[in-house]
């Protein structure tokens, strides 16, 4: 695949208030995982092959999200080098057979449900290539900031094969199956632009502001109630998969079950007494 975004900026340092790990995610020699109070990033650490996923990497991933550190209430994943991730690893395609590759399919589903469907929000910082895979991984998360060199593909039709990391259920969900289709049938390439036009991801920041502004939400989303969290990542889309009427009553079990709970009842507590601020515009 080839594109005119080749050239990449590096993404800028992590925040020095970062702090390694201990425990069973620092043996993780694929990740880099660090901590800034209750955000964890992790890295993909793979740069010489542009973080393309092998199955120890899918792995190392789902051990992250089964194993989420006490106190996490928010997962920043970015890319270490030029890219975000470059896709599958397609060394480990070649001479596989019918059965396995089922079963390799499946370790990914598994791994990126525990992302879509885990602990807690994922922001995903994406620069450089987010191929195949990548984008498949990045589907998974629940907030997409983008640099401006970022760029979008699914090569998979170029490549003889389809994609089988969720892509098929989770991106038309963002961009529609027409625009899917295009891509996978043509090669098609959207830069960081047509990709926040589409809906694959929801910002567009300059070229080493990715970590910035991914860690600012983060950091953000880490304060909501952790019941409200859990309502939007878990409720949310299985609403949308339902018909109104069964979305509705679902929304109401949510609803009742989110505002019930004690950092619920003090929040509200703390609007009507004046001491939360209202929404506005920033």
């Amino acid at each position: 695949m080839t594109t005119s975004a080749s050239i990449t900026k590096e993404p800028a340092s992590a925040p020095a208030d970062e702090q390694p790990v201990q425990g069973l995610l620092a043996t993780l020699d694929l990740l880099r995982v660090t901590r800034n109070g209750p955000v964890l990033h992790l890295r993909l650490n793979r740069p010489a092959k542009r973080n393309a996923l092998s199955d120890p990497f899918i792995q190392q991933l789902h051990t992250v999200f089964v194993n989420m550190p006490e106190g996490i209430r928010a997962v920043m994943i970015s890319g270490e080098g030029q890219h975000f991730c470059a896709g599958l690893d397609l060394s480990e395609v070649v001479a596989r057979d019918i059965d396995s590759a089922v079963q390799h399919s499946r370790m990914w589903h598994a791994a990126f449900d525990a992302i879509q469907f885990g602990p807690v929000p994922v922001v995903a910082v994406l620069h450089g290539a987010v191929v195949g895979g990548g984008l498949e991984l990045a589907s998974a998360c629940h907030i997409r900031v983008a640099e401006d060199s970022a760029y979008f593909g699914l090569p998979e039709g170029q490549r003889g094969i389809f994609v089988g990391g969720g892509g098929s259920a989770r991106i038309p969900r963002l961009m529609g199956v027409a625009r899917m289709t295009d891509l996978m049938l043509t090669g098609r390439v959207y830069d960081a632009q047509e990709g926040l036009h589409a809906g694959l991801v929801q910002y567009v920041v300059p070229a080493g502001n990715g970590l910035e502004k991914g860690m600012a939400l983060a950091q953000r989303i880490a304060t909501n109630a952790q019941m409200s969290n859990y309502a939007v990542m878990h409720a949310l889309p299985r609403i949308a998969d339902q018909s109104q009427g069964l979305g509705l009553f679902t929304e109401s079990l949510m609803a009742a079950i989110a505002e019930s709970t004690p950092q619920a009842q003090e929040r509200l507590k703390a609007f009507l007494e004046g001491r939360a601020g209202k929404v506005v515009k920033s």
